[in-house]
Protein backbone atom coordinates (compact mmCIF):
# COMPACT_ATOMS: atom_id res chain seq x y z
CA UNK A 1 0.00 0.00 0.00
CA UNK A 2 1.02 3.59 -0.50
CA UNK A 3 -0.17 7.16 -0.35
CA UNK A 4 -1.51 8.85 -3.49
CA UNK A 5 -1.61 12.49 -4.55
CA UNK A 6 -4.90 13.39 -6.25
CA UNK A 7 -6.53 16.24 -8.19
CA UNK A 8 -6.32 19.02 -5.55
CA UNK A 9 -2.52 19.12 -6.08
CA UNK A 10 -2.69 19.68 -9.84
CA UNK A 11 -1.39 23.16 -10.69
CA UNK A 12 -0.86 23.94 -6.97
CA UNK A 13 2.19 21.86 -5.93
CA UNK A 14 2.41 23.40 -2.44
CA UNK A 15 5.37 21.14 -1.47
CA UNK A 16 4.64 21.11 2.29
CA UNK A 17 4.47 17.33 1.92
CA UNK A 18 7.94 17.24 0.37
CA UNK A 19 9.41 18.96 3.42
CA UNK A 20 7.75 16.41 5.75
CA UNK A 21 8.64 13.24 3.85
CA UNK A 22 11.41 11.41 5.73
CA UNK A 23 12.37 9.22 2.75
CA UNK A 24 12.27 11.84 -0.05
CA UNK A 25 9.74 9.85 -2.13
CA UNK A 26 7.59 12.78 -3.35
CA UNK A 27 8.65 13.80 -6.83
CA UNK A 28 7.69 16.95 -8.71
CA UNK A 29 6.19 16.80 -12.16
CA UNK A 30 5.33 19.76 -14.36
CA UNK A 31 1.81 20.24 -12.92
CA UNK A 32 1.57 17.88 -9.94
CA UNK A 33 3.51 16.05 -7.26
CA UNK A 34 3.75 12.24 -7.25
CA UNK A 35 4.48 9.72 -4.49
CA UNK A 36 6.76 6.88 -5.57
CA UNK A 37 4.82 3.71 -4.63
CA UNK A 38 7.96 1.63 -4.04
CA UNK A 39 9.89 4.26 -2.09
CA UNK A 40 7.01 5.34 0.18
CA UNK A 41 7.22 3.75 3.64
CA UNK A 42 3.57 4.53 4.49
CA UNK A 43 4.49 6.76 7.44
CA UNK A 44 1.67 9.21 6.68
CA UNK A 45 3.69 12.34 7.51
CA UNK A 46 2.69 13.95 4.22
CA UNK A 47 -1.08 13.66 4.56
CA UNK A 48 -1.84 16.05 7.46
CA UNK A 49 0.42 18.85 6.17
CA UNK A 50 -1.14 19.05 2.69
CA UNK A 51 -3.06 22.35 2.58
CA UNK A 52 -5.20 21.21 -0.36
CA UNK A 53 -6.04 17.81 1.19
CA UNK A 54 -4.76 16.08 -1.95
CA UNK A 55 -3.01 13.13 -0.26
CA UNK A 56 -4.86 9.93 0.52
CA UNK A 57 -3.93 6.48 1.72
CA UNK A 58 -4.50 4.21 -1.29
CA UNK A 59 -7.54 2.49 0.28
CA UNK A 60 -9.10 5.86 1.17
CA UNK A 61 -8.78 7.47 -2.26
CA UNK A 62 -12.18 8.94 -3.25
CA UNK A 63 -13.84 7.12 -6.14
CA UNK A 64 -13.87 10.22 -8.35
CA UNK A 65 -10.08 10.35 -8.12
CA UNK A 66 -9.35 6.62 -8.45
CA UNK A 67 -7.37 7.21 -11.68
CA UNK A 68 -4.80 9.16 -9.68
CA UNK A 69 -3.47 5.91 -8.23
CA UNK A 70 -2.61 4.76 -11.75
CA UNK A 71 -1.19 8.21 -12.58
CA UNK A 72 1.10 8.11 -9.53
CA UNK A 73 2.36 4.63 -10.51
CA UNK A 74 2.71 5.36 -14.24
CA UNK A 75 4.66 8.59 -13.63
CA UNK A 76 7.58 6.38 -12.57
CA UNK A 77 7.47 3.96 -15.54
CA UNK A 78 10.35 5.64 -17.36
CA UNK A 79 11.88 7.34 -14.32
CA UNK A 80 12.27 4.09 -12.39
CA UNK A 81 13.30 4.30 -8.76
CA UNK A 82 16.04 6.91 -8.47
CA UNK A 83 16.14 6.61 -4.68
CA UNK A 84 15.03 10.11 -3.80
CA UNK A 85 13.44 13.14 -5.39
CA UNK A 86 16.34 15.43 -4.54
CA UNK A 87 18.51 13.43 -6.93
CA UNK A 88 16.23 14.17 -9.88
CA UNK A 89 14.88 17.63 -9.15
CA UNK A 90 11.68 18.77 -10.84
CA UNK A 91 10.66 16.81 -13.92
CA UNK A 92 9.37 18.58 -17.04
CA UNK A 93 6.58 16.04 -17.64
CA UNK A 94 3.47 14.59 -16.01
CA UNK A 95 1.39 11.47 -16.32
CA UNK A 96 -0.55 11.80 -19.58
CA UNK A 97 -3.92 12.09 -17.80
CA UNK A 98 -2.70 15.00 -15.69
CA UNK A 99 -0.91 16.68 -18.59
CA UNK A 100 -4.17 16.73 -20.55
CA UNK A 101 -6.28 18.29 -17.79
CA UNK A 102 -7.48 21.88 -18.23
CA UNK A 103 -6.11 24.37 -15.66
CA UNK A 104 -7.07 23.23 -12.15
CA UNK A 105 -7.60 24.70 -8.69
CA UNK A 106 -7.57 28.32 -9.80
CA UNK A 107 -9.73 29.40 -6.82
CA UNK A 108 -7.13 27.99 -4.40
CA UNK A 109 -4.30 29.69 -6.25
CA UNK A 110 -6.05 33.08 -6.26
CA UNK A 111 -6.86 32.86 -2.56
CA UNK A 112 -3.25 32.04 -1.68
CA UNK A 113 -1.36 34.41 -3.96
Amino acid sequence: MTYVIAQPCVDVKDRACVDECPVDCIYEGKRSLYIHPEECVDCGACEPVCPTEAIFYEDDLPTEWSDYYRANVDFFETLGSPGGAQKTGAMDFDDEMIAQLPPQNQDYLQAHS
